[in-house]
């Protein structure tokens, strides 16, 4: 690898995804430049094509009314319907196990309804330590509302002394520990703060045979890491799209269901309409019949305005596959590495990367420390036109993504950084 110019262009020139980046629209950094964009894994940018189909539904909403949810050229009815088969090869799911629907976190309060049965023995939660704030407040809720002591019944994973991430075995062993008292695993397939991506298999499989229920967060892992929830055996998930998926700000969620639990008509749930069978819904019958899939787990009608603009982004994932999508990922997250490790020699600044090295361990997102002055860089590299993201305490958190994100980005970036670090520096003398 080089830190140059002639080198990160012509990896771009190589580069099979290239033209991707020519369907999404980039923001503007003053009159004549683009942003340099690195926060794909907070808010996705915007297809050019979902205007577009957003546009569409609402002239059938205006031309048809409610004969829309039949008539338009996208049934609103059946709408979520429409994200099926993406969904399956972004989860390693079966067809009958996805379903577009909710927002994130009340999908997770929606799921542990179900999953998350406390008995006297076994009401104890499993989760990383430093965890989205929203899955632990979900997860202390729960606990409380079941009765329990959430500083009792959460056990919260933290890495060992001086390190930044969890350790496989260390996950293992405390399951291990408290297989008899663990009512549910539920974690982030890839943690927000350090960019760690779990052995989602392992630690699933390990859960199972130890008959512990386990979920998983996947905000930051779909579209991100390639997954196979069916085949791992994975009890459920949940995940929002407006990240790497780029379906936009709060756009719709969608939950994974494992097919053993689709005709268990027993299994507790709150229900809504739409999950209610197909062929007699709108007989409006008093009693709940489950659909036997994952849209079982549906509350209401598809919210279509909501939903489409992630159509344009899953055509975009579909065209490009997700192999590929992961080999460039591994590779424009590499070569951040050696152009951040780069500034760090030219400049005599040591800059900590938290995120493990080991591709099998990460997905795009690589997470930096800066021992001094570290919110004063973000400061300069933010008025320079790098959007990155500062988190508390001393963390920028930076993801480039392979469907927009180019060699150049990262070289670029890598310019502007060591620019911050000397004005920072000459303030400082």
């Amino acid at each position: 690898m080089e830190f140059s110019l002639e080198y990160a262009q012509q990896e771009d020139n190589n580069d099979p995804l290239k033209d991707f980046r020519k369907e999404f629209f980039i923001p503007p950094h003053g009159k004549t430049t683009e942003v340099l964009y690195f926060t794909g894994n907070s808010l996705g940018l915007q297809p050019k094509k979902a205007r577009d189909i957003v546009l569409e539904e609402m002239d059938d909403w205006a031309k048809l009314g409610v004969e829309g949810h039949t008539q338009a050229r996208r049934p609103w009815m059946p709408y979520h319907e429409n994200f099926t088969t993406s969904l399956v090869k972004l989860t390693g799911a079966k067809e009958s196990e996805v379903v577009a629907m909710g927002t994130l976190t009340a999908n997770l309060h929606f799921l542990m309804v179900s999953f998350y049965r406390p008995t006297e023995k076994r009401r104890k939660i499993v989760c990383e330590a430093k965890a989205f704030p929203s899955d632990q407040y979900a997860l202390q809720s729960q606990i409380a509302f079941h009765g329990g002591d959430p500083k009792a019944d959460l056990i919260e994973l933290a890495p060992r002394p001086g390190e930044h991430t969890l350790r496989t075995e260390d996950i293992l062993e405390t399951i291990k520990a408290h297989k008899d008292e663990i009512a549910l695993v539920m974690m982030g397939g890839v943690n927000y703060y350090t960019g760690q991506w779990f052995d989602m298999e392992t630690i699933t499989k390990f859960t199972k045979q130890h008959k512990i229920t386990i979920g998983w967060d996947l905000a930051h892992a779909m579209g991100n890491v390639p997954l196979k929830l069916h085949d791992w055996g994975v009890d459920f998930a949940a995940w929002c799209s407006y990240k790497y998926l780029n379906g936009g700000p709060g756009c719709v969620s969608g939950v994974f269901v494992h097919e053993k639990y689709h005709k268990d008509k027993k299994l507790p749930r709150f229900a809504g309409w739409w999950g209610h069978d197909k062929g007699s819904r709108f007989e409006m019958p008093e009693t709940f019949n489950p659909i036997a899939s994952a849209e079982a787990w549906q509350h209401s009608n598809p919210p279509i305005l909501g939903m489409a603009s992630l159509l344009a982004s899953l055509e975009l994932f579909d065209r490009a596959g997700m192999d590929a999508l992961r080999k460039k990922g591994v590779q424009l997250n590499q070569y951040l590495r050696f152009v951040v490790n780069e500034i760090s020699q030219r400049t005599g600044v040591p800059i900590n990367i938290i995120t493990p090295d080991s591709e099998n361990d990460h997905g795009c997102q690589l997470s930096l420390v800066f021992p001094n002055n570290g919110k004063a860089l973000f400061d300069h590299i933010s008025e320079a036109g790098v959007i990155a993201d500062w988190r508390e305490p001393d963390v920028i958190r930076m993801a480039p993504v392979p469907l927009y994100n180019r060699f150049e980005d990262i070289y670029q970036f890598g310019r502007k950084l060591e620019t911050a670090i000397e004005k920072t520096m000459e303030r400082n003398v």
